[in-house]
């Protein structure tokens, strides 16, 4: 028999750690969190390559409940964050709720039943509620590039790093400039004997403002009250401050540009290369990117920037569409993610068969305030479609999330419920709104393609304003945008609704 638990929570980065901790605190412990890994962490734990850093403040990058004043600097590195996250796992006491070494494979609604099956590599559970909180970054993409099976050096992804490689005094080339290269790079080149930086598209770089706290504000930050959290408060200020010109009128983006564009002609002296690393959209239409040494690194005598498109990858070569081979011991993929094509929607199957990379191929990725999805029944995704951030910290949108399931599931219970999906009706009226509020952003007017936008060429990623706005359109279950039925006597229940609506359509239209 499977085993069966009211919630069953798939993946444990920040979302699935956030809503495990939120589940044991609202006194419901009838919950299990699958985990394919053997540690916390998600991308933290996944993504150690050399020079692996946030590009959020630590004092923004962390929960809201468990602020450490114990960071070490401005923007913390990979392992201090995992060790963050590790230490909140243990404070918080879920990590007995853990299942490790559990890699789903398979999810499907029984309808019948009325609750979710879970197919795993350790066995078969059923939940009630599933909460998927797998990531927006958990899928490494590779490249489609002619021959790249054929190259016999070492070869692996910057999320999937080989420490057992050693990259001294070889030859190696990265493919890729987004932001895990640009930390890369500048990580690997004075040990390399030779790097070539094979770029799509240049980035738009800015200042990276990190350097390490002081004793007295540490001291400060343990032990005054109320220091930390203004410190974060001014932060998230800041921060927020860039959406007028990301979502609003890309106009704004100017400043950051002229500060941009001053710190490319400060560290690159060279015309040529310039010319090169010179963004050709306007800048926060891609992901803007924080470093104060990958300019630097380019310039090295040892690093060769290649903008010319890769041909195809030989035995030990790269060769260009220009006809140049360089020959190379080593390759790094720093390619991206899965994001809007994620292999994880091939396998959970909803309400009426289709998995939800096939309702998604029929009408994009597209949610309900991010979270629920029509066709999937008491299913819950955390960063989910248009959730996603290009100016400041996830965990604040994560946490409205789990606010937001958290209500749900007082609601559920307070009205005796045994499932709730989101109509469609009032899904496709929510995503109009959104696109409608992206149409006049930088995201869809600053002459970038990017992994932003889906095959359709909307924008199914981005949040379209302020964060706060989207804590107070998640504060609240509304539960009158769902479908539901009854504990007692399911089908009826939701026969009767489905009528009530009906009639009352009909009342409306008269």
């Amino acid at each position: 028999m499977p085993h069966h638990v009211r919630t069953l929570i798939i993946g444990s980065g920040f979302a699935g750690l956030g809503a495990a901790i939120r589940l044991r605190q609202d006194g419901r412990n009838d919950f299990l969190v699958l985990e394919r890994s053997n540690e916390v962490g998600g991308t933290w734990r996944d993504n150690t390559y050399p020079g692996a850093a946030c590009d959020v403040p630590s004092h923004l990058y962390s929960y809201s409940f468990a602020l450490n004043p114990d960071w070490s600097r401005s923007f913390s590195a990979q392992g201090e964050i995992q060790s963050y996250i590790v230490s909140v796992a243990d404070k918080y006491g879920v990590r007995e709720k853990h299942v490790f070494g559990c890699d789903v494979t398979g999810a499907r609604w029984n309808a019948d039943r009325a609750h979710w099956e879970v197919d795993t590599n350790l066995g078969s559970y059923t939940a009630d509620f599933v909460i998927s909180a797998v990531g927006a970054l958990c899928e490494p993409a590779l490249p489609d590039i002619k021959g790249i099976e054929s190259f016999t050096g070492e070869i692996f992804h910057s999320a999937q790093w080989n420490h057992a490689s050693d990259l001294r005094g070889k030859r190696v080339a990265v493919i890729g400039t987004g932001a895990s290269a640009i930390q890369i790079v500048p990580a690997i080149a004075p040990e390399v004997a030779h790097l070539d930086v094979y770029q799509r598209t240049a980035p738009w770089l800015l200042p990276r403002m990190d350097r390490a706290y002081t004793a007295p504000e540490r001291f400060a930050f343990k032990y005054l009250p109320g220091f930390q959290r203004l410190s974060r408060a001014g932060i998230y200020a800041m921060r927020e401050a860039q959406v007028v010109g990301l979502a609003k009128n890309p106009k704004f983006m100017k400043p950051l540009e002229l500060i941009a564009r001053a710190k490319l002609r400060a560290e690159v002296r060279d015309a040529d290369l310039r010319a090169k690393v010179t963004p050709n959209f306007q800048i926060g239409c891609k992901r803007m990117l924080i470093s104060n040494n990958y300019y630097p690194a380019l310039g090295r005598d040892n690093v060769d920037l290649v903008t010319d498109g890769i041909a195809e990858i030989r035995e030990n070569a790269v060769a260009s569409v220009d006809g140049t081979v360089r020959e190379v011991d080593a390759i790094v993929v720093a390619t991206g993610f899965h994001v809007t094509d994620s292999p994880t929607f091939e396998t959970i199957t909803g309400r009426d068969g289709r998995t939800l990379a096939a309702t998604f191929e029929e009408i994009g990725q597209q949610g309900y305030k991010g979270t629920t999805v029509a066709n999937f029944p008491n299913m819950f995704f955390l960063v989910g479609p248009n959730t996603g951030l290009g100016h400041t910290s996830m965990v604040y949108m994560i946490e409205s999330q789990i606010n937001y399931v958290a209500d749900a599931m007082r609601t559920i219970d307070r009205s005796g419920l045994r499932t709730v999906e989101v109509r469609r009706d009032a899904q496709d009226a929510y995503n109009r709104d959104l696109q409608d509020r992206l149409s006049a952003s930088v995201w869809m007017n600053g002459g970038c393609a990017s992994w932003y936008l889906d095959k359709h060429g909307n924008n199914t990623t981005l949040w379209p304003g302020f964060t706060f706005e989207f804590r107070s359109l998640t504060k609240n279950f509304d539960l009158s945008a769902y479908d539901t039925s009854n504990v007692a006597r399911g089908a009826d229940i939701i026969e009767l609704a489905d009528e009530k609506k009906t009639d009352e359509k009909k009342v409306a239209a008269r």
